[in-house]
């Protein structure tokens, strides 16, 4: 059984990173306002607003195109088919698409639009470095994603960086340019420009925030409709930053570009979660792997790194799922 004090904290967490959102964007936007009570900024956000929408409804063909991901028909790999179709109706969510990409790095991601459908992906790697119970709670997680609505979640948040990020670059080429009276308003718009570009700052930390939150979610739906899941999840994610990061030191080029906030785990920090791990040690048993990433202390340095990162360290990842068990 799940337990649903950690539940309550993550729920509070995400509530009051959202209200941080909403409050940065308020105070802001009234700063703006009241500092040119005559600027339009109606067809500004109106534009930055149509331009998100359009790239929620694009993503999934250039994510498509970018990771080699291709739709699996319902001969093909049909084991995989039956656990994501058992995984959905446990969720209360229609069956998704299974789609499989051609990286070598095990990983996976949920992703989709009005236009496409919701869609859950895995990669070659996985499917080669993972049992099969622990792409089970792999995909758990990514159905989890999408039973949250977290793709929607993140779309709206990120208009909000985005929309400041567009002001201050307008207003601080308004002040170096002209494009006004320079004489009479060129400080003042550099200074506005200034703090709409410390709200998009901070904005945009509050964003990885909820990025990291949204994967904890991710991992105790899991955990909640996967047998055991808690355990066959630690031991996947162990496993996929372990191989990503052996991978990396060979010198294996990984691309992964900016959709990689999709991703179940990081590539790009896959070496600092493993930093600690004796790979020497690396084929032990899946508990032990799992046990040598749980003895890492968690530093003030790791902290901060975690600050601008889509998702969480390894090792209080590791221990919120292992509170699960």
């Amino acid at each position: 059984m799940v337990k649903t004090s950690g539940l309550w904290k993550l729920q509070l967490t995400m509530a009051g990173t959202i209200a941080l959102i909403i409050a940065v964007t308020t105070v802001a936007f009234s700063a703006i306002l009241w500092w040119f009570e005559a600027l339009d900024l109606f067809s500004l956000v109106t534009l930055v607003a149509l331009f998100n929408v359009l790239q929620w409804l694009i993503a999934p063909y250039i994510v498509n195109s970018i990771y080699g991901v291709k739709k699996l028909d319902t001969g093909e790999r049909p084991e995989l088919h039956s656990m994501l179709e058992r995984i959905s109706q446990r969720s209360g969510i229609k069956t998704p698409k299974l789609m499989l990409s051609n990286l070598n790095i095990p990983n996976a991601f949920a992703y989709g639009s009005p236009l496409t459908g919701n869609m859950v992906a895995v990669t070659d790697g996985l499917v080669k470095t993972l049992e099969p119970e622990e792409v089970e709670a792999v995909v758990g997680h990514e159905v989890g994603h999408l039973k949250n609505g977290d793709m929607q979640t993140m779309m709206i948040a990120s208009f909000l960086p985005s929309l400041f990020y567009i002001i201050a670059r307008s207003l601080l080429w308004s002040s170096w340019f002209g494009g006004r009276d320079r004489k009479a308003n060129g400080s003042a718009l550099a200074l506005v420009g200034g703090l709409s570009m410390v709200a998009y700052f901070i904005l945009t930390l509050l964003n990885l925030g909820l990025s990291r939150q949204r994967e904890y979610f991710a991992d105790r739906h899991s955990a909640s409709i996967v047998d055991d899941g808690a355990r066959k999840l630690s031991e996947g994610l162990a496993k996929i930053s372990s191989d990503t990061w052996r991978q990396q030191a060979r010198g294996e080029k990984i691309a992964v570009s900016g959709f990689k906030t999709l991703f179940i785990s990081d590539p790009d920090r896959a070496g600092i979660d493993v930093a600690e791990i004796q790979m020497s040690r690396y084929g032990s048993a899946d508990d032990n792997l799992v046990d040598e990433i749980l003895q890492r202390r968690v530093t003030g340095f790791d902290g901060f790194l975690e600050l601008w990162s889509t998702h969480p360290n390894i090792v209080k990842r590791l221990k919120a799922l292992k509170e699960l068990q």
